[in-house]
């Protein structure tokens, strides 16, 4: 019933490049719970490596400040959303110190949101 109301389904990636940017769209879904800007456009990935079939992901990422009250459970939670990508199998996520993050990590649209420019 209704089914004009149902948002088209989205074609499954193909390509590294296609399932490597549907990582980063996947990414940009998760917030900071203290900063209202996605920790992609944060800057707060420092890498992101996918299986030549796209099965497992690996990501480095920090946060803003180690003493970040959700340190232990951000990781968790990215993961989470990249394990509902379908083509997505296995995750593991990577909590890492160095380099520092500052704010020259962000993007422009990131500075944007925040009024830092």
């Amino acid at each position: 019933m209704f089914e004009w109301l149902k948002e088209p389904e989205q074609p499954a990636p193909q390509s590294q490049e296609e399932m490597e940017q549907a990582v980063i769209d996947q990414l940009k879904t998760v917030y900071d719970p203290e900063i209202p800007v996605n920790i992609y456009d944060l800057g707060l990935i420092y890498g992101v490596v996918l299986a030549e079939d796209g099965k497992h992901v690996d990501i480095q990422m920090t946060l803003t400040a180690p003493g970040c009250p959700v340190a232990q459970t951000f990781p968790g939670e990215v993961e989470g959303r990249i394990m509902e990508l379908p083509f997505v199998d296995t995750c593991k996520v990577e909590l890492v110190w160095e380099p520092t993050w500052t704010r020259d990590r962000m993007t422009e649209a990131a500075m944007l949101d925040l009024g830092m420019m």
